[in-house]
């Protein structure tokens, strides 16, 4: 069990609204989004069953999925070892230990260093934007997160499919704007698109973000589930956003 005399220098322990849990974070490098706290109320964990989140950063959804669901283990994967420390000394602070395992890697090594086949639910909130999409973050932990300096799409749509189980399922979040590629790049490594949820900041707006679940080695038909709305109107949230936060 961790306190706080060991975090280390900027560094702050936040409230997750749920089962009393905490998340340590540092403003300065990168804080986790609403998209990560989204993806955990959309993905499906079972029970006994284990899942492995690529990219975890400071290790924000295996702990959400945790709290929110009955499966078995949870893996965070994270190439950045700060990122990945903050992580570990989480799952300490939570008691989570028995439950979630941090472990420091590349995306684009997966299924190297956890083996084919080996979890029945892969989660992803992977680097939204290409090196061609805006200027890079000068913030190097900040850019790795947003843009994609250490991983493409490719590489964890591939790993996702190779880690995953038959009939696994693969849960990313992702920007529409991207979706025509997400949907070509999935079905090409055999995942099947099945539901897809669109989020919009307000209801008269565009969607600015998209849920995805596809199911390795599934049939071709997709669910277009009802849109989520995030704000009823500014600075405050609708019901469905509040629950998904557990407030």
């Amino acid at each position: 069990m961790m306190n706080k005399e060991q975090l280390l220098p900027d560094e702050r322990i936040d409230e997750l609204h749920r089962n009393g849990y905490q998340i340590i974070q540092n403003p300065n490098k990168f804080c986790f989004g609403m998209d990560a706290v989204l993806l955990s109320g959309f993905a499906k964990v079972k029970q006994n069953e284990t899942c492995l989140d690529l990219g975890t950063g400071t290790g924000i959804i295996p702990i959400l999925l945790e709290a929110k669901t009955p499966g078995k283990q949870f893996v965070g994967l994270e190439i950045q070892e700060e990122s990945a420390s903050m992580a570990r000394r989480s799952v300490l602070l939570n008691k989570q230990e028995e439950k979630v395992q941090i472990v420091t890697g590349d995306i684009k090594e997966a299924s190297s260093i956890f083996g084919a086949a080996s979890f029945d639910v892969v989660t992803s909130n992977p680097p939204y934007m290409t090196n061609q999409h805006g200027l890079q973050n000068p913030n190097l932990p900040k850019a790795i997160a947003r843009h994609e300096v250490l991983c493409t799409l490719d590489d964890v749509v591939r790993e996702a499919a190779r880690v995953l189980k038959p009939n696994g399922r693969f849960y990313m979040v992702h920007r529409p704007f991207r979706l025509v590629e997400i949907i070509s790049c999935m079905t090409k490594y055999k995942l099947e698109p099945k539901r897809m949820k669109f989020v919009y900041p307000y209801v008269d707006k565009e969607p600015n973000m998209v849920l995805i679940e596809a199911i390795k080695g599934a049939k071709s038909m997709v669910k277009v589930e009802a849109p989520l709305i995030v704000y009823k109107e500014p600075n405050v949230y609708t019901d469905e956003i509040y629950d998904i936060y557990g407030y």
